[in-house]
């Protein structure tokens, strides 16, 4: 079909009240995110819902890219005919004709915005009812949940019809929840913590932590690429290489084997929190599950957590593994998440970890390490990467302050 039109309709921001205008305005700056590569296309964002006018841009390749964008609850591609019966009557049965299957069940739905339009509402079910018996004598009409459903709407502009309601991505519209800083490994869990809180209207800037020649170049492309994945349901990601090869072997050095996962994360959620205060973040988010691995014990997550104060996100907490695999599957992240490149969590890691480390014991080892200048030198080697559907550009980080 040549569309002319999308139609969109919006999710939960009907529950938004006062703030519902800002939402609609951070939805639509979304949607101008996600197609510009179409700039043809025409946004008018109201109240109750927002119409696409797509000027001759391929519909078909805009539907997609749609989907993945938060704040949408479902959208219908239209087709725009001329404001008279011949023209609507030929439309509604070069539709019928299109989708018709033997058994299907149909319905059509009118609504007049034009109020002077020749027939009503009731007369236009009617007439185009007909309409579709005369192509497709057999067809049955049902009223409740029909296979098909012609939708007409008669504006002052013209008339617009639609047969497919396509789901959104639900949720909130990316950036009007604030900003979170995402702890991005290269496993299967942090890329769906990253979209289960961007579906909840947080920006999240990808934070990885990177330890050649320990970690291969294979291995950050390989977290590259996890975000590139989960990049169009925000529009495009800042994606942040930390340099941790200095401070690894360090507390490899000098802190005994069962402890080394403990100050380890506890380092890395210091560099976390570094960041977020230099980018104006407000969170930390992360994809650790109760009890999965020896770090993401209640005892682990208190002595690691005391190294700040700023709130920690975990979406996935209290998720298996089966539920997070289902999520990866579904934004396909799980293909690229278990590809054998080893990442900083694993490369030191002791063959036994304590599972329930002592917060007292972990800051004493710490305690052997120059953690100030640790820090500071690391947070000089800050590389960062905008991600936008699955393209990579290379920016330093001084230029993004």
């Amino acid at each position: 079909m040549n569309y002319t039109e999308i139609m969109v309709r919006y999710g939960e921001l009907s529950t938004k009240g006062k703030n519902r205008r800002s939402f609609i305005t951070q939805l639509a700056q979304n949607v101008k995110r996600a197609l510009q590569d179409y700039p043809a296309v025409k946004i008018h964002a109201d109240r109750d819902r927002m119409h696409l006018l797509l000027n001759g841009e391929n519909g078909e390749e805009i539907i997609p890219k749609l989907e993945k964008v938060f704040g949408i609850q479902n959208f219908s591609p239209s087709i725009r005919v001329d404001k008279n019966m011949p023209a609507i009557r030929s439309m509604v049965q070069q539709i019928i004709k299109t989708v018709y299957q033997s058994g299907k069940t149909f319905k059509i739905t009118t609504k007049r915005s034009d109020h002077s339009f020749e027939l009503d509402s009731n007369e236009l079910n009617q007439e185009l009812g007909g309409a579709v018996f005369e192509v497709c004598p057999e067809i049955n009409v049902q009223m409740r949940n029909p296979d098909i459903n012609i939708r007409v709407e008669i504006r002052n502009e013209g008339a617009y019809l639609s047969y497919e309601t396509i789901r959104g991505a639900g949720g909130l519209p990316v950036g009007t929840g604030g900003r979170g800083m995402l702890m991005l490994s290269g496993g299967i869990d942090s890329p769906v913590a990253g979209y289960l809180a961007m579906k909840r209207g947080v920006e999240i800037e990808a934070v990885h932590f990177a330890s050649p020649p320990y970690t291969s170049e294979q291995a950050l492309q390989k977290a590259k690429d996890l975000a590139a994945k989960i990049a169009p349901y925000a529009g495009s990601i800042q994606f942040i290489e930390v340099p941790f090869t200095e401070i690894q072997e360090e507390i490899k050095r000098v802190v005994p084997e069962g402890y080394l996962m403990t100050v380890t994360r506890r380092m890395m959620l210091r560099l976390t929190d570094e960041i977020r205060a230099l980018r104006k973040g407000l969170v930390i988010i992360n994809g650790e599950s109760l009890g999965q691995v020896a770090s993401q014990t209640l005892q682990s997550m208190v002595a690691i957590n005391e190294v700040t104060s700023t709130p920690i996100i975990r979406p996935v907490v209290s998720m298996d593994k089966g539920e997070i695999i289902e999520i990866a599957e579904k934004i396909d992240t799980f293909e690229l998440a278990i590809q054998p490149f080893e990442d900083c969590c694993t490369i030191f890691a002791p063959p036994q970890p304590k599972t329930r480390p002592k917060l007292e014991k972990a800051q004493a080892y710490e305690a052997r390490l120059d953690v100030e200048g640790l820090i500071a030198r690391s947070m000089a080697g800050l590389k960062v990467s905008e991600i936008a559907d699955s393209t990579v550009q290379e920016e330093e980080f001084s230029d993004l302050l």
